[in-house]
């Protein structure tokens, strides 16, 4: 999806924004719970983190500041470092136990420090306007309960000619295993995705320039219907507000895992599909109220021919 360089001067209203049923505070807990096993299991994690980092190569950038905003323990922080040497690399993640597992990447002694740790939530960043050049997200977006009050933020640190850069979660992500709850425990709440279209159109609503969506689908399999609940509880599990808040019985639990069992292929692995959208847009410079520009050409063409009348000045 491409919303054309075109669309950044219309303001669409987002009359009911996607929002997430859950609070920041809930997040951060849930997080916080996972911080000392995370890394085991953040695989998917890692390959988009990846992926994400690969459509730097096509794209002219020189950053002084990078804002990593949801950065975790920081696994974007090395590569990011070694593709910008110069670079000032700011982490900023709600969960502070998720930041205390980042290892500092090596520098050299004659370098100033490069890596710099925030405990802080995508919409509330405690940098200065204008005073970043990359704002990079991996994975992130669609944990914030109210995503639409983040795309303001962002655009407010990012300088004049500034990219935003970030991949999120789509609506088909665990569709299956959200098929097999709606089989084995009907009551269950599962976390909604955001479509990549809101999402464009909260870039646009917010004031970027030339934003693109583009989606991409991954399939991971797992070897038990238990190994798949493990890492997908690891990941982040499900911070509802309003989900059930006592575990399921015994006999929920084994039909939740019997549904999982039924979807194994025939060497008995189990797939999860992860839906992921990539997003990018650029800072424009502010437009001055009442001024247009337009070239001559196109003025020309616009205005209605006059026809001569005889003895008229031409």
């Amino acid at each position: 999806m491409s919303l054309g360089p075109g669309t950044s001067a219309l303001t669409p209203t987002i009359v009911d924004p996607p929002r997430m049923p859950a609070r920041v505070a809930t997040v951060r807990a849930q997080f916080d719970r996972r911080a000392l096993r995370f890394s085991v299991h953040d695989a998917v994690v890692r390959e988009v983190d990846r992926r994400l980092q690969e459509r730097l190569d096509v794209i002219r950038l020189a950053p002084e500041r990078i804002v990593d905003v949801g950065c975790g323990a920081g696994a974007s922080a090395a590569p990011l470092l070694r593709r910008y040497a110069q670079v000032q690399w700011f982490g900023a993640d709600l969960s502070r136990d998720m930041l205390r597992q980042m290892r500092t990447p090596p520098r050299r002694f004659w370098q100033a420090p490069q890596v710099h740790r925030l405990v802080a939530e995508g919409a509330a960043l405690p940098l200065p306007e204008a005073s970043v050049d990359l704002v990079y997200s991996n994975l992130m977006l669609h944990w914030h309960p109210a995503p639409h009050t983040v795309f303001p933020e962002w655009l407010r640190v990012l300088k004049v000619d500034g990219l935003l850069l970030f991949s999120c979660f789509g609506p088909d992500t665990l569709k299956e295993l959200r098929a097999a709850f709606a089989e084995a425990q009907p009551a269950a709440r599962p976390l909604p995705f955001v479509d990549m279209h809101d999402f464009g159109d909260m870039m646009v609503a917010a004031g970027f320039a030339t934003p693109v969506m583009d989606v991409e689908t991954l399939r991971l399999t797992y070897p038990s219907p238990r190994a798949l609940l493990r890492e997908i509880a690891a990941l982040g599990g499900n911070p509802r507000d309003d989900r059930p808040r006592t575990l399921p019985s015994s006999r929920a639990a084994r039909a939740l895992h019997a549904a999982l069992a039924r979807r194994a292929d025939a060497d008995g692995r189990i797939a999860l599909t992860f839906e992921i959208a990539y997003g990018h847009a650029w800072k424009p410079a502010p437009r001055t109220p009442g001024t247009t520009s337009i070239s001559v050409d196109a003025l020309r063409a616009s205005l209605p021919k006059r026809v001569a009348t005889p003895g008229s000045p031409r």
